[in-house]
């Protein structure tokens, strides 16, 4: 489960800066980041509403040469399954990719202004994995025509696109293919109507939540239909009705070698990663390499325990060069079960993760202190391994907005081995440095409330996301009856935000505690968690600049951060205030210790449903206080912000990774188009950037 960088309304203090603060424990890391906070921006591209920013990895240099090529191929297993979220989010992604990259990789003779008409589009394309907006679903429309799109794409042709297949994809030979390509595509690239919305929680007209959502986790199914379903493979596999009414699951894996499995869906995607995977495995200590042969074992068989195995080796290992990779989260599913593909690959930030160990070993003291009820408390606990990283890369449905990361997601694995909890420093760095004051100036309710964001806001922002991961997603303990399952089959398309908001609440929840300054996690402990607990009322207003239209809120981090303050306001009189000044709307907190008391009835509720499988409960919830909003207060609010000129999305610029003779080495491009392109080239031989470095694992062929 993520926590995002964003719904605050105020920038956070790097972790490194946050956990090393207490003077007697100051420590710099043994390579600075090249543009900490306070520093030029690490802004690189803006393309409307979307900035991308470059992110650093200095723990990469001290690395020894066996760990960096573990690295390498780590990578290159990551850009081997990006393209699957494309297809999972849309059944024209990956032809739409195809086709905007050829365009981009061979410019040559194209009307400069219609080509970078297309190049902002192809930007938000890559940044958002296909045509609708990462946080609200819905999709956006070129400001190219078709005919535009039609010259460039012939042109492009001219200069020798579309020779190679794509993957699974066909070579479109001659103009006739091309052209018929385009006129397929066409309705999924212009009208804004047809497939609307990736996923869609809460449906207007007559389709339910499966019909009106235009990702691929289901074909041919509605909802009524699922409701007795029982998915063998729940994470990795779309479900699709046969024509004599049937529902049959369709597997994603490769298949084993020895033909016993056969390949299923996404196989190309998955024998490219397998084969990078058994490249990283020979530079793994025997710990590692046993988990990566677990998870090449799934990618072969797609079963459910395989993917447990994997869980259970990979929890437990705690390497310098880590990863992840697989059908992962749930929430671009409106059903709350099938996984989207991502990946990421990190490097330890070592100082700041030693200071967020001492947050894990009192994980119990926090289990102990939270206001529910004993019976939803865990006896036997497993601290949770933490750990500070620098991204190498994010692919797949992994953004640079994830500045927190606990993970695995099942619940037999918490239970038992713990979890793993990742703090993104370097993504956390890369937002802070790009973003500035004016949201704090513009929407804050007070000279006192502007003050003290100011000087703590960024250490609330920091200490929350380093409590919301380590000691809220893996905390509680599920009743007798659902424990064996887990509560996702029962809370549905809930279950992401109730999770979310209950790992919010215990952070907050926790803020006031003094085994906080006690462990040199915080100083001046009332104002961080005032500040703190600002923000977690203000984002409610904030976060409606990211819907520019509608009037509810489909994204379950948001959902969760609205149905927080929504219910506090209206359960506990006189905690937080919501006003208007001078025409503009304003949301203050009123009395701190009316919100927390707020905090910890909503807190223990969410833990009651979780742990019995209140579908109803968390429905009702959720319905009323997290999912609707004013339309005209939206407008509002994005009026105000439009006049900051900030980006109101982001998306990231991963370090290079390039292997020569010399060995591994890393560079920061500031190249959105370059990064993209590169991973384009792994599956097409017709997409090539000039100086892209030709090392092994390019993938220059075309995949079995």
């Amino acid at each position: 489960m993520k926590v995002l960088f964003g719904g605050l309304v105020i920038p956070r203090m790097p972790a490194v800066l946050l956990m090393i603060s207490v003077a007697a424990q100051a420590q710099a890391p043994a390579s600075a980041p090249s543009n900490p906070a306070g520093s030029r921006s690490s802004l690189v591209k803006r393309v409307g509403n979307t900035g991308f920013v470059q992110l650093h990895a200095p723990s990469f240099q001290p690395l020894s040469p066996r760990e960096k090529q573990l690295a390498y191929w780590l990578v290159q297993a990551s850009i081997a399954i990006d393209p699957v979220i494309y297809d999972q989010l849309s059944r024209f992604g990956v032809r739409q990719k195809r086709l905007l990259e050829e365009i981009a990789a061979h410019p040559r003779g194209m009307d400069p202004a219609v080509l970078h008409k297309i190049t902002d589009y192809a930007l938000l394309f890559w940044a958002n994995r296909g045509n609708h907006n990462e946080n609200t679903s819905q999709k956006f429309v070129p400001e190219f025509t078709a005919d535009e799109l039609r010259a460039a794409a012939l042109q492009a042709a001219k200069n020798g696109a579309f020779v190679a297949g794509y993957a699974d994809l066909p070579p479109l030979s001659d103009g006739e293919a091309l052209t018929r390509e385009l006129n397929e595509l066409a309705p999924a690239f212009f009208d804004p109507n047809f497939e609307p919305m990736t996923t869609a929680k809460s449906p207007k007209g007559d389709q339910d939540i499966i019909q009106a959502s235009s990702n691929t986790f289901y074909e041919g199914v509605t909802r009524a239909e699922l409701a007795n379903f029982h998915d063998e493979h729940a994470l990795n596999s779309r479900v699709v009705k046969t024509p004599d009414g049937a529902l049959v699951e369709q597997v994603y894996r490769a298949g084993t070698p020895d033909g016993r499995i056969p390949p299923g869906l996404y196989s190309t995607f998955l024998k490219m990663a397998i084969e990078k995977l058994e490249r990283a495995r020979k530079f793994a200590d025997p710990d590692q390499a046993q988990v990566i042969a677990d998870l090449i074992r799934y990618y072969e068989t797609g079963d459910f325990s395989d993917w447990l195995k994997f869980d259970e080796d990979w929890v437990q290992n705690n390497a310098t060069v880590d990863f992840a990779n697989g059908f992962i989260e749930i929430y671009r599913d409106a059903r709350g079960a099938k996984g989207s593909s991502q990946s990421f690959v990190t490097v330890t930030d070592k100082p700041v993760t030693t200071a967020m160990t001492r947050l894990a070993q009192n994980a119990e003291y926090f289990e102990q202190k939270a206001p529910w009820n004993t019976a939803y408390k865990k006896t036997a606990f497993k601290p949770p391994l933490v750990k500070a990283v620098e991204t190498l890369i994010e692919t797949g449905d992994f953004h640079v907005t994830t500045v927190g990361d606990n993970l695995p997601n099942e619940n037999q694995i918490h239970e038992k081995f713990g979890t793993k909890n990742f703090l993104f420093t370097g993504s956390d760095r890369a937002l802070t440095a790009a973003s500035g004051h004016k949201v704090l100036e513009e929407f804050g309710a007070d000279a006192t409330v502007i003050a003290r964001a100011r000087k703590y806001g960024e250490k609330a922002g920091s200490l929350m996301t380093a409590m919301h991961e380590v000691i809220g997603h893996g905390s509680g303990k599920l009743s007798s009856r659902i424990a064996a399952t887990g509560a996702e089959s029962y809370l549905k398309e809930y279950f992401s935000t109730l999770e979310e908001g209950r790992a919010d609440l215990m952070a907050l929840w926790n803020a006031w505690d003094p085994r906080l300054k006690d462990l040199g996690l915080v100083q001046d402990q009332e104002e961080v968690a005032k500040a703190m607990y600002d923000s977690a009322a203000l984002t409610t207003l904030t976060q409606l600049r990211r819907i520019p239209r509608g009037d509810t809120i489909e994204e379950d981090h948001q959902r969760d951060r609205q149905l927080i303050a929504r219910y506090i306001q209206d359960s506990v009189p006189g905690s937080i205030t919501q006003f208007d000044r001078d025409g503009k709307t304003y949301i203050k907190v009123q009395d701190y210790q009316k919100m927390k008391q707020g905090v910890g009835m909503l807190l223990s509720e969410l833990m009651r449903i979780k742990a019995e499988g209140d579908y109803d409960g968390i429905k009702s919830l959720v319905d009323r206080y997290g999912v609707h909003f004013d339309p005209a207060l939206r407008d509002q609010v994005v009026a105000r912000f439009k006049k900051l000129s900030l980006p109101t999305y982001w998306a990231g610029v991963n370090p290079e990774l390039d292997a020569a003779q010399a060995g591994i080495s890393v560079r920061d491009t500031g190249d959105p188009v370059r990064q993209y392109l590169l991973y384009g080239s792994m599956y097409c031989t017709d997409v090539k950037v000039p100086g892209a470095p030709q090392g092994p694992g390019r993938g220059r062929r075309k995949p079995q």
